[in-house]
């Protein structure tokens, strides 16, 4: 039986066409656009297959330009920009229907010894101590939209555990922060750039509901047109993606429909092993007459 990290690593499997020239795939879900961590760890991976071994990204910045079309590949061309002394620089453009859907630059470097500091880690509950996927589905109250119960019911191939579930079943305002240990759902393979690419694509889940926090509102509600815009990614220290990480969020402004956020992500050993910012747009519909 094919698990839901299987898929995953499947997606992020890409086809090689050409010289610099991928396609990828999307999962046949139902879902109406693709989602955007998607296109991220595949053009990660595009880039990846362009590198030497020995050189590992440690940043990437892109910009979402349209959405995307489950029912279709992506093609992902890779523009060879620089091979350095200690930098490389890739630059990623998917395409579908003849038109580009994301942009990503990425910089990838040899490794080297220098100075060392981090920000602490948020003293949070370990995810033992917190509720399962399933249990935090069998504990929402009746209240809860149904499209948000059923996101905690699906099987998917990253494991969240937030620390505080209030704003999934209330209205009222809140901080604009929160914290969820995150994993893949089963073992990886050793090589660490599946580990980037796998870390890459569960960055963009949570983040930009964080910006709707004050506002007593969240991305799953119908009245809310939300997306992300842009995502820049910033790879500190090694780690491994199916051990849990805290994913430390918040959202220093929110104005003109659109919604800032950040988020620092931690070992369970306070180790600080990637950075994540973010601007998306959040709209309220306008009523249909």
């Amino acid at each position: 039986m094919t698990t839901a990290i299987d898929s995953l690593l499947q997606i992020l499997d890409l086809e090689t066409l050409e010289h610099n020239l991928f396609r990828g795939r999307s999962p046949q879900v139902g879902w109406q656009r693709v989602f955007g961590g998607q296109v991220i760890g595949q053009a990660l991976v595009a880039a990846s297959r362009t590198v030497v071994a020995d050189r590992q990204v440690h940043s990437l910045h892109g910009y979402f330009m349209r959405p995307g079309d489950p029912a279709v590949p992506i093609i992902y061309e890779v523009d060879r920009i620089r091979d350095g002394g200690s930098f490389t620089t890739r630059r990623v453009v998917a395409v579908q229907h003849g038109h580009a859907i994301f942009s990503m630059s990425a910089s990838f470097k040899v490794p080297e010894e220098g100075f060392d500091h981090q920000f602490d880690m948020p003293d949070v509950p370990m995810p033992e101590d917190l509720p399962s996927e399933k249990e935090m589905a069998a504990r929402m109250p009746d209240s809860v939209p149904e499209n948000i119960r059923k996101y905690w019911e699906r099987e998917r191939p990253i494991e969240l555990r937030p620390v505080d579930l209030t704003h999934y079943f209330s209205s009222k305002s809140l901080p604009p922060k929160q914290y969820v240990w995150v994993r893949a759902s089963s073992a990886l393979p050793d090589d660490p750039r599946i580990h980037q690419c796998v870390l890459a694509y569960a960055s963009d889940m949570t983040l930009l509901d964080t910006s709707m926090f004050p506002h007593g509102k969240s991305v799953f509600l119908p009245e809310i047109q939300a997306a992300s815009l842009d995502h820049a990614m910033w790879f500190h220290r090694p780690f491994r993606a199916d051990e849990w990480l805290l994913y430390a969020e918040d959202s220093p402004s929110a104005f003109g429909a659109l919604g800032m956020n950040r988020g620092l992500l931690f070992s369970r050993d306070g180790t600080l092993v990637a950075s994540t910012a973010q601007e998306g747009l959040i709209r309220r519909k306008k009523p249909k007459d």
